[in-house]
């Protein structure tokens, strides 16, 4: 969804109190012997897709709700750097600050915390600015590493931050909305950094370009599609595209000339075989006829 928060640096963290995520090295294409890998493998990997694309969701939407309750002050935004959110045990709190003087520590000025677990936000000033937890600390700093690496294209971004294997961090930075019906899916990239934030450990490219889609309930689309040049699978941004686009419909990628993916409207994934001799990259049963303009395949 379009936030006004862009105004803020236009970079938006969010960190959980979750679970490491797995892995995320895919199963390889085909084994040394010739063999394709074990539908396990895949199905494993795919489970995994789904998590952290369900979890990206859930940021987003607690981001969206934060920042409007913290707007709704009128705030000072004057020196305010970057905002993390995180999930505890009594809801999403979602926290404005700007670093020290020493550039070292965290200063939280302002928070937005969750009501219950309804969609409610109440935001409120601390007036002196509280040192934040070294946790938060190192997030923040995760961040501002990944996006002095990033190179991007002139528009907002939203970024995100899940818990890796061995206790580092995954840095997302995707395009953001930038109007009301128009979804935005590529350019997006995943960092993999140490628990202290202060390196690199990866840098993952997880689409090229960025497609600015639209989808009018009017047309009554079935499905959208999109072709990978640079994964042979899905990625976590895929499954927060199909989350959070409206009208609710599936996503279809294609990865080859003999095989794709489904993500379906919860986030779920399945892999799919692609009508033969049919370049939409959807399957036999949805290529009964000329396909809608929502149905188009941009490559990224």
């Amino acid at each position: 969804m379009h936030r006004a928060a862009f105004v803020l640096a236009a970079f938006l963290s969010l960190a959980a109190s979750l679970a490491p995520a797995q892995s995320l090295s895919p199963p390889p294409a085909q084994s040394k012997d010739g063999e394709k890998p074990k539908d396990k493998a895949m199905e494993t990997y795919l489970s995994g897709v789904t998590q952290r694309g369900r979890a990206l969701y859930a940021y987003d939407q607690a981001a969206w709700r934060g920042t409007d309750a913290f707007f709704a002050l009128n705030p000072d935004t004057k020196g305010l750097s970057r905002y993390v959110a995180r999930k505890t045990a009594a809801g999403w709190v979602v926290s404005f600050g700007k670093w020290n003087d020493t550039h070292d520590h965290f200063l939280v000025a302002y928070e937005a915390t969750q009501v219950g677990a309804t969609a409610k936000y109440e935001a409120k000033k601390l007036d002196p600015p509280v040192e934040a937890k070294d946790e938060v600390t190192d997030m923040e700093r995760a961040l501002e590493l990944a996006t002095s690496n990033f190179q991007g294209q002139k528009r907002p971004y939203n970024t995100a931050i899940l818990p890796a294997p061995g206790g580092n961090l995954y840095v997302y930075i995707y395009p953001g909305q930038v109007k009301e019906g128009i979804w935005p899916i590529g350019g997006d990239t995943r960092f993999t950094i140490s628990a202290d934030g202060k390196k690199i450990l990866e840098k993952h490219a997880m689409h090229n370009t960025i497609q600015d889609m639209e989808y009018k309930a009017e047309n009554t689309p079935v499905a959208g599609v999109h072709s990978h040049i640079m994964t042979n699978v899905p990625e976590d941004t895929d499954v927060l595209y199909v989350l959070t686009r409206r009208p609710s419909i599936p996503e279809y990628i294609a990865v080859g000339t003999d095989k794709g993916f489904v993500v379906s409207r919860d986030g779920k994934i399945e892999a799919v075989t692609p009508c033969e001799g049919d370049a939409s990259g959807l399957p036999c049963n949805l290529t009964q006829g000329a396909p809608t303009k929502d149905e188009q395949k941009p490559q990224h």
